[in-house]
Parts: C-alpha cells; sequence; structure tokens
C-alpha cells in the first residue's frame, strides 16, 4: 500500500492485547475516519502501515507482528498513547507530501527541541546505518509525517526537521519530548539510490 505522508489525525491506543510474538492494538479513532474502511484494509499509523482486523463505529484493531514490534516504537508502546493515522491513498488521491509505504525502516531519538514564533525545530538523532541516507533537503517520513530535512550533522549523527502549526495541530509531534523515539522511514528513492552507488563503489575498488 501507498501513503502521501499527510496524516489526517490522531487516535488514542484503548487497549494493547500482548500476546506471544504478536501485539494486538485497539486505537479509537472517529466514525468519520472509519467511514469506508473494511477489514483487511492498510492503515498507516505512527508510520507503520498496519492491516486492520477489526472495525467498530469508533476504533479500529490492528495485530502487530514480531519484526514490527522490534523494529518500531510499537514495541514499547502504552495506553493512551497518541498515534498519528492516514487512510491508504486511492487512484486519483492528490499526493501532497511524498509516496510512502509504511515500512518503517528504525527509530530515531528527540535530542532537542526549539520553539521560536511559528516554528517547531526538532533535532533527532540517528544510527551509523541510517547517517547515509540523510541529506539536506532530502525527503523521509518521521511517525507518519512528510518531512524535508533541514540541517545534517555528520559527526554526532544528528538532523533537524522544521514543522508548521498545522502540522502540530493533526500530528501527534506536540506530544513529544525530548529523548522520546519515532519511526523513521527513508523516501524509496534516496535509499535506492544511495545503496546503489555504495554497490557500484564496492564492486569498482574490488574489481
Amino acid at each position: 500500500m501507498v501513503f502521501t505522508g499527510i496524516v489526517e489525525g490522531t487516535g488514542i491506543v484503548s487497549k494493547i492485547i500482548r500476546k506471544e510474538n504478536l501485539s494486538s492494538i485497539i486505537i479509537q479513532t472517529s466514525s468519520e475516519f472509519n467511514k469506508g474502511i473494511q477489514v483487511g484494509a492498510s492503515v498507516c499509523v505512527d508510520g507503520v502501515c498496519l492491516t486492520v482486523t477489526n472495525i467498530n463505529l469508533d476504533s479500529l484493531e490492528f495485530d502487530v507482528i514480531i519484526e514490527t514490534l522490534k523494529v518500531t516504537t510499537f514495541g514499547d508502546i502504552k495506553t493512551n498513547s497518541v498515534v498519528n493515522i492516514e487512510r491508504s491513498m486511492k487512484l486519483g488521491d492528490e499526493i501532497g507530501g511524498h509516496m510512502i509505504s509504511g515500512h518503517v525502516f528504525d527509530t530515531v531519538t528527540i535530542t532537542d527541541i526549539k520553539e521560536p514564533k511559528n516554528n517547531y525545530i526538532l533535532t533527532l538523532k540517528c544510527n551509523s546505518r541510517l547517517q547515509k541516507y540523510i541529506f539536506s533537503k532530502g525527503y523521509i517520513s518521521l511517525n507518519g509525517i512528510s518531512l524535508t530535512i533541514g540541517e545534517v550533522d555528520k559527526i554526532n549523527n544528528t538532523f533537524t526537521v522544521y514543522l508548521i502549526p498545522e502540522t502540530l495541530r493533526l500530528t501527534n509531534i506536540i506530544h513529544k519530548v525530548v529523548g522520546d523515539s519515532i519511526n523513521i522511514e527513508i523516501e524509496t528513492q534516496t535509499r535506492n539510490t544511495v545503496d546503489t552507488i555504495l554497490e557500484m563503489s564496492k564492486e569498482s575498488i574490488h574489481g
């Protein structure tokens, strides 16, 4: 499935049923968001593509498998957590952000938050495995939000993103504090380009 990275709103985790290698998560949404959604549909929750397993008037249920629990923030999610939600794209929908798959690559950690007038600046730290994909003006998805990277500090493995008031109003970023983890998805074209160049460099060295 494909998503736009333009978050439609937030939901609240109302129940978590932890099983062996699996968690079932019930998210309080709204009847408006749920309109037309069927069991088996894909929804982007905090940047993760999840399949709907059960529907009520104002809630959706999802099963989260062990790999997703390991790689994303869902491994530590708690009841009453606020999560971003977006329905999958339909043919003819406008792409307001950039296309994202909902296949989260890893998590990053908030190291600083600045709030100048009409701006909200996050500084985030990533691991060295991710750093090669982080470029100024590149596209990423953070908790399902399509964002452009600002400054990049390759020495400290950090980067910044700038958020407008409307993004803060519609998403869960305003609830995050320094030390919190956020799901990250690297834009597919960026990842493929970097991996291809690195592979070609290896071949030329060994060739």
